[in-house]
């Protein structure tokens, strides 16, 4: 096995026994991304001169009882780096150098971590296929003509080529989770909260939160353990103290109790995808825990409200960038034409249609019809979860109602697209804590070659360590996460 094919536990291991080094490490990982970007295309920016030096850093101290000193990493390029070009996959940022580095990350180099770059994303994470990227799109690498997800396509993809141990994503209506299942990863999307979003690029502030993309469950849990926290820089983050998830997740789920939302075992899933979460179910209940069927009734508006309320936030976020201070200028005649001229320039077409779509929302004589009620809805969906989840554990669902699709396969209608994150999207809404893990492959309907299904476990408020339990557990009875692609 390749160093670069380690996880995070075997590589911190063998960093303690001192079998080879961080630098030894960083370099596999370079080696590998090298020798298969041109084909996969996830990363933006390589960091090989500042990661080296990190890496050489972590050999020096010599101390590896940090989780992830010495790991390499590679960062969503919505993440803030100092003294590295940040931009979102955007023409408008395209050569913006970040003057601080945000919490998460920040966190990362304080335990001795190593960037090896920043990776690809839709624009302004604004999408489920990272079609949308001005810089690339990004390709699966269980398949090269088929998307990896999105929008954190890039580190999706990063991780499953094994050109890193880890990355950081970010999902605002399951841009963590969707790519992670398309892509045969585990990836979280922790409690509103859980997690600082300082020094992230906002795309909708009252959905947005930080996540790990990782090969196993425990790498994820460790992950979480060092990058979770309160921050003086968020006031959204909670002074909750941080568990160990790494050792919780080791109890067994003998009694527990897991809901399953009738509303999400519906037509329009994939049946193939359907038969493995079916199959995920059945071991889940030999390994001792009890399957309760549970409603979500108002589940049925998630996509909806998350429509009206995501393009909203978007359009005020993104009011920012008008070529005055920072990223791209259009020079214009007079104040109004630079603005125009600086975003029509600067922006992709999925960035001008969301932001159309929010200013409407938010307009004198729609604002009432559509922001406010789309706020009243979000409050009985997040009624909905708090409800299921007083009755149950946690609960499981698909992750995505297919399997990762074709490049151009939906880019023609954008409502297509945006039922991609229909299993996803509520999750968000509500604020509550989800993850999706390896539960099988499939064989899509256009294609010739098995790709990965993920499940998605929902857990109550600021309570991560059952769904990790529950997806350790799981992934330990089954090897779906050993799986390799063979195309790179």
């Amino acid at each position: 096995m390749s160093l670069n094919e380690l996880t995070i536990k075997e590589a911190n291991e063998g960093l303690k026994r001192k079998d080879f080094s961080s630098v030894e490490l960083t370099q596999a990982c370079f080696d590998q991304i090298k020798k298969t970007d041109k084909k996969i295309e996830a990363f933006i920016t390589l960091t090989e001169e500042q990661g080296l030096a990190q890496a050489k850093q972590a050999d020096r101290a010599g101390d590896f009882s940090l989780s992830l000193a010495g790991i390499p990493a590679a960062i969503k390029d919505i993440f803030l780096t100092k003294d590295v070009r940040t931009t979102c996959a955007s023409k408008i940022l395209e050569n913006y150098i970040a003057p601080y580095t945000g919490t998460a990350v920040n966190k990362i180099f304080d335990q001795g971590g190593v960037m090896l770059g920043k990776t690809n994303l839709d624009e302004f994470a604004c999408g489920s296929s990272t079609e949308t990227s001005y810089y690339a799109k990004t390709k699966n690498p269980w398949d090269l003509e088929r998307v990896p997800g999105g929008s954190s396509g890039g580190s999706a993809a990063a991780v499953a080529a094994n050109q890193c141990l880890y990355a950081l994503g970010t999902d605002t209506g399951g841009s963590i989770r969707q790519p992670a299942s398309l892509c045969n990863l585990v990836g979280i999307k922790p409690t509103y909260g859980r997690v600082s979003r300082y020094g992230v690029i906002a795309m909708a502030s009252s959905l947005d939160q930080v996540g790990p993309m990782a090969k196993t469950v425990e790498d994820a849990a460790l992950i979480l353990e060092q990058i979770a926290g309160q921050d003086k820089y968020d006031s959204t983050t909670t002074s909750r103290a941080v568990p160990k998830y790494s050792q919780e997740i080791k109890q067994d789920i003998k009694g527990l109790k897991i809901g399953l939302p009738k509303e999400y075992f519906v037509g329009g899933m994939d049946a193939a995808v359907e038969k493995n979460v079916r199959a995920a179910i059945k071991k889940l209940e030999d390994l001792g825990a009890e399957m309760v069927e549970v409603s979500l009734p108002n589940v049925k508006y998630g996509l909806a409200v998350y429509y009206i309320l995501m393009p909203s936030e978007l359009s005020a976020n993104l009011a920012k960038f008008d070529g005055v201070r920072f990223g791209l200028s259009a020079r214009a005649d007079n104040l109004l034409n630079n603005y125009l001229q600086t975003r029509a320039q600067g922006f992709g077409a999925e960035i001008r249609r969301r932001i159309m779509l929010g200013t409407y929302s938010l307009s004198a004589g729609y604002y009432d019809a559509y922001y406010l009620k789309a706020q009243k809805v979000r409050t009985l969906v997040k009624n909905d979860f708090e409800k299921a989840l007083a009755e149950v554990d946690c609960l499981l669902t698909p992750t995505s109602p297919t399997v990762a699709f074709k490049f151009g396969e939906k880019t023609d209608d954008p409502l297509t697209m945006y039922l991609s994150d229909i299993y996803t999207v509520s999750i968000n809404i509500a604020g509550v804590p989800a993850l999706s893990l390896p539960c099988g492959f499939a064989l899509p309907k256009n294609g010739s070659t098995e790709m990965p299904v993920g499940m998605q476990l929902i857990g109550r408020h600021f309570d991560e360590s059952t769904i990790l339990k529950v997806a350790y557990n799981y992934e330990q009875a089954t090897d779906w996460h050993k799986r390799q692609p063979t195309i790179v």
